[in-house]
Formats: C-alpha cells, structure tokens, sequence
C-alpha cells in the first residue's frame, strides 16, 4: 500500500461575471473569453443542487437557448454534449464553441431574448477542505463511502476530474495505485455519474466494493 485515501470537501461561492448574453453571437463571446470556472458552473450547477433528481440535466446553457430563444435545434445538441468523454474544462469549451459556431453558419437570422430574460454568466470559486475521514484499506474504504457528506462525493467524483483535469477520478486513481485494485478502479470509472443521483452514485460505488470484498 502506498498512502491513505484522505477524504476532502469542497466549499463553493458562485459569483457574478457582469457578463451577460441576450442573442447567441453574445453567448458564444462569453463561453470563448470567460474563465473556466464559469463553463463549468453552468453545465455542474445542477448536480449539486438538485442532487434528488434522477432525470439527467440540462446544463444551463442548453436550457436557455431552448427556454428563451427557442432555438430547440441548436439546445438538444448542446445538451447532448456527453461531459463524461472530456478530462478538462479546455475541451468542453471548444465543443460547444464548435457547435454554436456551426449553428451560426447555417442560422443568420438571431433571435433576441426579452428583457429580463438574459443569460447571466455565473462563476463559482471552490475552496478545497480536508475532513476527519481517511481509509488505508479496502474494507475501511467502503464504510467511509457511506459516512462521507454529498459535497465530498461530488468533489472526488465529478470536481476533482474535470476541473483539475485528472484522467479519472479520485477514488479509481487511489485503489489502483495504492491498493492495486486494478479491476474495481476501472469498474468505478466506468460509471457515468451524470445519469444518476449522488446517493445512488454513492449506493453504486459502495456495492461494487463490497462485492469485491466478499469475493475474496
């Protein structure tokens, strides 16, 4: 064994950008030049929000163009953009710059949002902060996955992969490399998190240990 699995939270404050999109060439100058942390915020925002859900969100761009300017093509493929084949915020910018880009080129004429209905661009800014909880085994591991709050599944799930552009997440990268559960680290990162709720993320994970653990 290598180390322990410490466990971490993160703490989020959304912030306002000042930036605000009433048309779709104002959109796509927004998710071009704003920072990462806002793309990420509006395609993130719903998980931890609405954790209890079990329809897989919209992110908010999507909902917007769909919403208030109608463009229903142009929402379903921005929507339809599958996160989980992206490990930075760099490469999920650039697809959805390329398909308003393509959009545009076929749609000249742009539809324009009622006042009060802009798209606001939001950021959010998270502070990372350890916890009392830690495991140095397998069978120590699953019963932390059960103790741990939402914030620190989602952190080491879906935050600490995309954001801070890790190959995979927190969990499958610890029990290969410290643990050399090669099998059950890939089985984890398989997992599309996007399609179910944080406590059936957490019943999943928690299942596949203990099935490894019995078949020992």
């Amino acid at each position: 064994m290598d180390k322990p699995f410490y466990f971490y939270t993160g703490l989020s404050i959304v912030e306002l950008t000042g930036r605000r999109a009433r048309n779709l060439v104002d959109l796509l100058d927004g998710i071009e030049t704003l920072p990462g942390s806002s793309i990420y915020y509006h395609t993130h925002r719903f998980l931890i929000q609405h954790h209890y859900m079990f329809s897989e969100p919209l992110n908010d761009f999507a909902f917007w163009i769909s919403d208030v300017l109608q463009e229903d093509l142009l929402a379903e493929r921005i929507a339809s953009v599958d996160i989980m084949q992206f490990s930075s915020i760099r490469q999920l910018r650039d697809r959805f710059i390329d398909i308003i880009e393509a959009y545009l080129k076929d749609n000249r004429e742009l539809r324009t949002a009622p006042s009060g209905e802009e798209f606001h661009f939001m950021k959010c800014r998270t502070f990372v902060l350890p916890t009392h909880h830690a495991a140095e085994t397998l069978e120590e591991f699953a019963a932390m996955i059960e103790k741990i709050s939402r914030h620190s599944l989602y952190f080491h799930i879906f935050e600490s992969r995309l954001r801070l552009e890790k190959e995979t997440n927190d969990f499958s990268y610890w029990l290969e490399t410290s643990l050399g559960e090669n099998e059950l680290a890939e089985k984890i990162a398989r997992l599309d998190p996007y399609t179910q709720t944080l406590e059936g993320l957490r019943k999943t994970i928690h299942t596949l240990v203990t099935r490894r653990l019995e078949g020992r």
